[in-house]
């Protein structure tokens, strides 16, 4: 296949993909643990007068914006993935590799425990704090050390977040509202987040995906070794600072509104590049939109499969990527990066 030919069809398949996500959104929006015939949906959206209040408070107070949120975490959780495996030159690398889910965690609990906070949108800016802040300080420290290798920055990544962890420990076994306050935020959901919280996240996510799809040609370069990199005149400490950025806005902001949500970051660029093959300007925004599409998927089993209550979408998703990520592992597609 030519060079041309290959990117009209990746073209192709991207565009299908997106409206895959598209019809999911929709079927978010009209399924629910609550039952609700397509017509009274359809009234509820585009004639709320005529409709019940209750259902027209389902349909636009609650489900758009879960359904919104939820396709912004799940395009910024895709790429951020991406980037955390091209970074670290592992294929088991997922954004928390890099301290910023710990960052996040450590924060929001050290705020109930020392100024109590309670709300939703003071979770996200005090999660979002505290993922720049640990993202800084794992690229900061590889930095010193031996100029932000893949292996320092996996190092530091690991070092940092099990000391956060063993804050973040001392202070719920010891406080019962922290306690509370960090089991609700941890479990990895997109309901009862306000569209406080997503006007809060999304100028944070949209900077992060221009700087993820921008830096694809420039990971392509520096995936053949930073050797080689510097050789072709790559600016390897300037791709690695761009890249720590997107991934700590992205994953960053999508911890902080919804919780950690595992296992998405780690197995979605597989699946991009057993569609695209090894190219990132292809495998950031593949990685994207098949995010989006497994998480709003999820949430919908979710919904389902346990009427009239719900399962929480990050516990959903644990339970369809691990079984995924062994059938990649199974079938040697899990290839190195």
């Amino acid at each position: 296949m030519s060079p041309r030919a290959r990117r009209g069809r990746d073209l192709t398949v991207l565009l299908a993909f997106v409206g895959l996500l598209a019809l999911l959104a929709v079927a978010s929006i009209a399924i629910g643990s609550r039952a609700l015939s397509p017509g009274t949906v359809v009234e509820a959206l585009f004639s709320p007068s005529s409709a019940p209040a209750d259902v027209v408070g389902i349909v636009r107070d609650l489900r758009i914006p879960r359904t919104v949120l939820g396709v912004l975490v799940g395009l910024a959780i895709g790429a951020a993935g991406a980037l955390a495996q091209a970074h670290t030159r592992n294929p088991l690398a997922d954004p928390g590799l890099l301290g910023v889910n710990a960052g996040a965690a450590c924060a929001v609990v050290a705020g109930v425990y020392l100024l109590g906070i309670t709300a939703p949108i003071e979770y996200m800016g005090f999660g979002l704090l505290g993922a720049m802040i640990a993202a800084g300080l794992v690229f900061g420290t590889s930095a010193l050390t031996r100029g932000a290798s893949p292996l320092t920055l996996v190092l530091a990544g690991t070092g940092l977040s099990a000391m956060l962890l063993a804050i973040t420990s001392a202070i719920v076994l010891t406080d019962t509202a922290s306690l509370d306050a960090w089991r609700f935020w941890n479990v990895g959901s997109v309901v009862g987040r306000g569209s406080d919280v997503i006007w809060a996240a999304t100028p944070f996510i949209a900077a992060g995906l221009v700087l993820a799809i921008g830096s694809g040609f420039f990971l392509n370069v520096l995936s053949l070794g930073d050797d080689m990199s510097r050789s072709l005149g790559s600016r390897i400490v300037t791709v690695r600072v761009v890249g720590i950025a997107a991934i700590t806005l992205l994953a960053g902001a999508a911890t902080a509104a919804c919780g950690p949500i595992v296992f998405l970051g780690l197995v979605v660029p597989h699946l991009a590049r057993a569609v695209v093959g090894p190219d990132y300007r292809w495998i950031v925004p593949y990685s994207a939109v098949l995010g989006a599409i497994l998480l709003i998927a999820s949430d919908v089993v979710g919904r389902v499969i346990a009427r009239p209550a719900e399962i929480q979408v990050g516990i959903v998703l644990a339970v369809v990527g691990a079984p995924m990520l062994i059938k990649l592992v199974r079938s040697r597609r899990l290839v190195a990066v």
